[in-house]
């Protein structure tokens, strides 16, 4: 038994306990679009590309067999807080590597960019199909200042069900107006960027928090949609932070062969966010929310709509900053030509919120000379305004009409009408969404001519900083050749003093070294005392005199001091005297080796040696 237990192996030891996997810090973002694509910058890298005028998209890939609904390819879908718009090769000459193009059709219709890639499109741009839950679609031209009007035709809406599918819920619909931060994954409405009016209930809608307001719509109901935007005041030049400036942000890239420009899109606001939070439904007023703030659920204060400071008496955790309106701006809509009234006024400015000093301070130090990279942009790239926003749910279909021809057209004054003024026979006061496009374009091509310019301006400064840095080194480094220079003449005048060639300065003294450590450590040394200093100078002709004078005085010419030379000289000045030598035994004085030195001069500080 023994020696079986002693034959088992021992026993196994306790498995070590598990370590924690640490986890790979995340990627750092990059473009949603796909196949990575190539940042343009260089001239000589779009040499072989065409200028085109129009762009290469989009390709129509039908979304079931002889459908008229299409999906798009070969353009740049906005995702992931990006956005893309297409780009051309400018002409040899220009400074900026692509400039703003149009695509077809060129005129006010639905964004091919800027939709949900779940909504399907017919090839004009104008019919919308839905393919599952609410998702939205913006047209390709914002309404900055003036007055708008269009048309959208229900297809397919209000609760019906399509015959193909067995979903519970029908097709709806929602339209309203929207900004470039209003999401595109839900329905218009959804937070305080949005305004919009519901098929269901004829409910409007703004913050998620529906209002009652006119009467429902559904299938083959033309629905007006109409807003009005008081003048845009234009920035001061002596405010330089003014968030009415006009800047752009964006970088030319090739997607899958075709040149477009990336944008950072605009980010929500922590103001706007926080709108979202105050507790529901206590306002049946037709402004957006309500204009005094409330207290949030969590902890938060509403950012003030009239611009004024919030409560004083109660700070909140995160300082908000006021949120400012567009005074006199209104929103209403048309059921087959009957007003529904003012939905929404004062709507929110469609401006970014002026940057804090932290906010300027942090997206500086961002900044990398040298480096092409997305930044937020707290100006106005051309792009703000509001927009036409369609939202489809399940399998809806509508049809958009910009005019200028229209089904159910308006009076010439619908402000009059919506004020319940009589309406005069006056010249029409409104314009057709239809007549925004060109002008829109005409906007973004006046400012690819003022980036070129401004771009030519930068060029002729960079030139001109980098001359004076050029003259900055070539002085730096005259100066430090002069310095050089005068170093190697001192250090000659020094050998010359010495009796030593410059030339051949390095083999004299590693020679020296060689012989005599002491007496080179002493050369190198000229501060420190020379220990000869209360010797005797003995002057001759030349070596060979001097080294015969020093023989017939009884002494061995040495570099090195030596107790002879030192006492009979010297006498009581020397540590060896004559009460001394009493004490030390008489002995004999080893016979000096004479060796090869050479001939120095010596000159004594005792005064009565000097005679």
């Amino acid at each position: 038994m023994l020696a079986e237990a002693d034959s088992r192996d021992p026993p196994a030891p306790p498995p070590p306990p598990p370590r924690k996997r640490k986890r790979a810090a995340p990627p750092p973002p990059s473009s949603p679009a796909p196949s990575d694509p190539e940042v343009l910058s260089s001239r000589v890298d779009l040499s072989s590309r065409p200028q085109l005028s129009i762009s290469r998209g989009p390709i129509f890939v039908p979304a079931s067999e002889a459908s008229d609904y299409f999906k798009t390819d070969l353009v740049g879908v906005n995702r992931v807080g990006f956005r893309y718009v297409p780009a051309g090769i400018n002409p040899p000459g220009h400074t900026l590597p692509c400039r703003t193009i149009e695509s077809n059709p060129t005129a006010y219709r639905v964004s091919w960019e800027d939709r949900s890639p779940f909504i399907t499109v017919t090839k004009d741009g104008l019919g919308l199909h839905g393919t599952t839950g609410f998702r939205s679609a913006r047209c390709n031209a914002p309404m900055a200042q003036g007055k708008w009007y269009m048309e959208v035709k229900i297809l397919r809406g209000g609760g019906e069900h399509h015959s193909e599918n067995n979903r519970r819920e029908g097709s709806h619909v929602r339209l309203g107006w929207g900004r470039r931060e209003a999401p595109l994954n839900g329905p218009v409405g959804l937070d305080g960027y949005s305004y919009g009016y519901r098929d269901k209930t004829g409910d409007k809608v703004t913050l998620s928090r529906p209002r009652p307001y006119g009467r429902p719509f559904r299938t083959g109901d033309v629905v007006g949609m109409y807003i009005s935007l008081p003048p845009r005041t234009p920035a001061s030049k002596k405010a330089p932070h003014d968030p009415a400036h006009l800047k752009r942000e964006r970088i030319p890239i090739d997607l899958k062969g075709q040149e477009m420009f990336e944008i950072l899109e605009y980010p929500q606001s922590k103001e706007m966010i926080a709108l979202m939070d105050y507790s529901a439904g206590k306002s049946t007023s037709s402004a957006s929310v309500p204009s005094a703030p409330k207290k949030s659920s969590a902890g938060k204060m509403i950012p003030e709509r009239s611009g004024g400071p919030s409560n004083p008496t109660k700070p909140t955790a995160v300082p908000l900053r006021p949120l400012p309106v567009l005074q006199g701006s209104r929103i209403a809509f048309f059921v087959n030509g009957e007003s529904q009234g003012v939905a929404f006024q004062d709507l929110y400015d469609y401006l970014q919120l002026r940057q804090t000093e932290t906010q300027r301070k942090k997206e500086k130090k961002r900044t990398r000379e040298g480096v092409k990279e997305h930044r937020e942009n707290p100006f106005n790239d051309g792009w703000l305004g509001y927009y036409p926003f369609i939202s489809v749910f399940n399998d809806a279909i509508v049809r958009i009409n910009p005019g200028p021809e229209f089904e159910f057209p308006p009076p010439n004054d619908i402000d009059a009408l919506l004020d319940g003024t009589p309406c005069q026979d006056t010249e029409r006061t409104w314009r057709p969404a239809s007549e925004r496009y060109a002008e829109f374009m005409s906007e973004q091509w006046a400012l690819d001519e003022l980036e070129e310019a401004e771009a030519k301006e930068d060029a002729v400064r960079a030139a001109a900083t980098e001359k004076a840095e050029a003259a900055k080194r070539a002085e730096r480094e005259k100066k430090k050749q002069a310095a050089e220079a005068r170093k190697r003449a001192k250090l000659e005048a020094q050998q010359a003093m010495r009796g030593t060639p410059a030339s051949s300065i390095d083999n004299d003294e590693q020679q020296q070294r060689a012989m005599t450590p002491g007496l080179a450590v002493a050369l190198m040394s000229p501060g420190q005392p020379s220990p000869l200093r209360h010797g005797t100078t003995y002057e001759g002709e030349d070596e060979n005199e001097g080294r015969s004078l020093s023989l017939e005085h009884g002494y061995v010419y040495s570099p090195a001091p030596t107790p002879a030379s030192m006492g009979e000289v010297q006498g009581g000045q020397s540590g060896y005297n004559s009460e001394m030598e009493a004490d030390i035994p008489p002995t004999e004085a080893p016979t000096p080796t004479p060796a090869p030195v050479q001939a120095f001069e010596y000159q004594s500080t005792d005064a009565s040696y000097q005679a």
